[in-house]
């Protein structure tokens, strides 16, 4: 008998005082650990955990033990957030002065550094030992560790180890042979660096906050022909919203009335505003600068375009990659070596103070902190450019990626057919042709008779007034004008009683042709065509330039249409694919063990863009599968954010080789020069504190967009 499915409920709850991504680990392990949990995203840059649970299996006093437990708090039940809370609001921003705070605690570091270094070598801490009695400097020592120590701990009666198991290690390593003076030291580089992450982690994730901050909290809501400020929570799936002259646009809707010069930098990352008018559709959190808008409300809170670039960038630092799964798997094993060294230099050298001065100058975390705070930056200020990467994983696929597989219409082309040739026939001129062809097609619906009518726009081409207009779907239409009969329409239908002339040649170009004929004579055909996207060449250029070996375009078009776009861009083809053949293609490379980037628009190639290592979706905004299928989305439909988008991920893989690297080589050589008695415990102290700030300030760079070449 089938068992009933277990309805599962999804909440989140802010998580307080996670300050590194071990601290996001630990407590992710403790509530997946209740049963009922049945998944579990803890996310440091949000400061929140979402949870999916089954209700009748557990409670929120569990879950909010289990946090505490951990080492960190949860609010009360009542200030728990449910899944569907409004994803503009507000996560509390860092204070203006954060930069000039972290910048400060840094120059504090340098200076106690510099002290610690000229007090030794001058003898300055053995006096100072001698004349403050050994019981005040443990007080300090606890005083100032305190809150450390007890997590510690916390986690040690769980089994676990965590960034500062080691740094305690060290205060009680230089305790037990007396150098109170160290340990100090230890404590003191211990908070001021627990400060300094903290406020380089929230550099990294100001990106998600100042998008937040961008949506307002209140809207102007048009009731019975009155303007009712109310909470932007309070509006409803059909609500008419006024928007002014400089404010922000609070919902995603359609313009009823109204004509607006928008900012949708927010939305696209695009810095150059867009004009819309009655009927063009306008997303939360863009400004309306110039111009006054009435838009009825389509989409509220987080299923906003707006709230589905917040949760993204929110989530994928959940998502970690292979390199980040290393370092944390490197942390675990790293206290029992640092822990055997130490052993070593007590047995074989029988010197105490260089024991000591091994196990404090090993208390650096940054091996774990080496991948998480790079990944975060880059994913962070790729959002603020319209570049929405689902978590570290997928930058270290995009940073190895060899092939390049590309949909055709609305990726590689404009999606909109465009008029191409106009050929008049039986002495019309091609100006008649495209005036009796734009007046029959303006009633009709088919994409082809809005490319006539734009053409028709462009050249100037007025169209004129018909009578008995009649539209064959799948064929053509007809109308009389001026009381001639006048047929536009594919080769069948308007071939049926009249002789046409053979268009073979622009037939093979992949065009699609237009018949013109008057009372059954052939005066004109128009062929059309989709065209490529105008930076798409270039893009390719660069693209190849980056390393990937192979492009090809993959198309449900027939053969002629492909053949002609891809000899423009210079690539491979294949053409009149379904679905699953796509989906075949993608396997073959994978199976050849090559790394997969499949380009579309994220509706008909779903399927293709999950199977692919990376599937980049090149969507409109507001286009909800693009978002949810895609390991990548672009929030505008520009292609030079393809190679820009590769250039990232190498950028990024480069910075984290460069932290894991440099964290390796130093703590080989800190930990030889310790365990050798080179390195006393209180220059030890010293200097496991420089390769945290290296890397913080090596990651750093990340917050800026990479340098495109030409």
């Amino acid at each position: 008998m089938t068992q009933p499915t277990t309805e599962l409920t999804t909440i989140e709850t802010p998580i307080l005082g996670m300050d590194c991504n071990e601290c996001a680990r630990h407590v992710q392990g403790a509530l997946a650990a209740l049963p009922g949990v049945a998944e579990v995203d803890v996310l440091l840059g949000a400061q929140k955990a979402v949870i999916r649970l089954d209700a009748a299996q557990v409670t929120w006093p569990e879950i909010r033990r289990a946090v505490e437990q951990a080492g960190y708090r949860a609010p009360a039940r009542h200030e728990a957030l449910p899944a569907s809370h409004d994803a503009a609001t507000p996560i509390h921003a860092p204070d203006g002065y954060a930069r000039q705070v972290a910048t400060l605690l840094t120059l504090v570091v340098g200076a106690v550094l510099f002290i610690v270094v000229i007090g030794e070598w001058l003898g300055f801490f053995d006096a100072l030992t001698e004349r403050i009695p050994a019981w005040l400097g443990l007080l300090f020592v606890v005083a100032g560790g305190w809150p450390i120590f007890v997590n510690v701990a916390r986690a040690t009666r769980r089994g676990q180890i965590i960034a500062h198991t080691l740094m305690t290690l060290g205060v009680i390593a230089a305790l037990a042979v007396g150098d109170w003076m160290t340990a100090a030291v230890v404590v003191f580089l211990m908070r001021v660096g627990q400060y300094t992450e903290q406020f380089t982690a929230e550099g990294a994730r100001r990106a998600v906050k100042e998008l937040a901050l961008l949506a307002p909290q209140t809207a102007r809501i048009e009731r019975d022909g009155v303007e009712v400020e109310a909470p932007v929570s309070t509006v409803q799936i059909g609500d008419i919203i006024v928007v002014r002259p400089g404010e922000t646009i609070p919902v995603d809707g359609e313009v009823l009335t109204g004509h607006a010069t928008i900012d949708q930098a927010a939305i696209t990352g695009e810095s150059l505003p867009v004009d819309v008018g009655t009927g063009d559709r306008v997303y939360a959190a863009t400004i309306a600068q110039l111009g006054s808008l009435r838009i009825r409300t389509a989409r509220v809170g987080d299923e906003t375009t707006f709230g589905h670039v917040v949760r993204l960038v929110e989530q994928a630092e959940s998502r970690r990659g292979e390199v980040q799964r290393f370092a944390d798997r490197f942390s675990g094993y790293y206290l029992p070596v640092v822990a055997g060294i130490a052993a070593l230099t007590l047995l074989i050298g029988r010197d105490p103070l260089a024991t000591a001065a091994v196990l404090v100058v090993a208390c650096s975390c940054s091996i774990a902190l080496a991948t998480p705070i790079a990944m975060l930056a880059s994913i962070g200020a790729s959002a603020k450019r319209g570049l929405l990467i689902r978590g570290g994983k997928v930058i270290e696929t995009l940073a190895r990626a060899d092939v390049l597989l590309v949909d055709k219409t609305g990726t590689l082309t404009t999606g909109a057919p465009q008029i191409t040739d106009v050929i008049p026939l039986n002495g019309r001129t091609a100006n008649e042709v495209l005036a009796l062809a734009a007046s029959v097609e303006r009633y009709s619906e088919h994409p082809l008779a809005a490319a006539v009518s734009r053409a028709a726009v462009t050249q100037q081409v007025a169209p004129m007034a018909v009578q008995e207009f009649t539209a064959v779907p799948g064929h053509g239409a007809c109308a009389l004008i001026d009381g001639v009969h006048v047929q536009v329409g594919n080769r069948r239908f308007v071939g049926e009683h009249v002789a046409l002339p053979d268009a073979g040649a622009l037939a093979s170009q992949g065009k699609s042709l237009l018949f013109v004929s008057c009372d059954n004579e052939p005066v004109g055909l128009l062929a059309a065509s989709d065209t490529p996207r105008a930076d798409a060449h270039t893009a390719l250029a660069a693209v190849r330039r980056l390393g990937i070996s192979h492009i090809e375009l993959l198309t449900g078009d027939h053969e002629a249409a492909a053949a002609m776009l891809a000899d423009q861009l210079g690539i491979a083809y294949r053409a009149n694919l379904l679905p699953q053949e796509k989906i075949a293609i993608v396997q073959a490379y994978q199976a050849q063990g090559r790394t997969v980037i499949m380009v579309g628009d994220g509706v008909n190639d779903a399927p293709a863009l999950a199977q692919a290592d990376v599937g980049v979706a090149m969507a409109h905004a507001g286009a909800d599968i693009a978002v949810e299928a895609a390991h990548v989305v672009l929030m505008r439909e520009d292609w030079s954010l393809i190679p820009e988008l590769l250039q990232t991920a190498r950028r990024t893989m480069g910075v984290v080789k460069l932290n894991l690297g440099f964290t390796a080589v130093y703590n080989l050589v800190g930990l030889s020069l310790a365990a050798f008695g080179f390195l006393p415990p209180i220059l030890a102290a010293a200097a496991q504190s420089i390769p945290d700030l290296g890397i913080l300030a090596n990651s750093a760079r990340l917050l800026r967009g990479p340098k495109m070449s030409r």
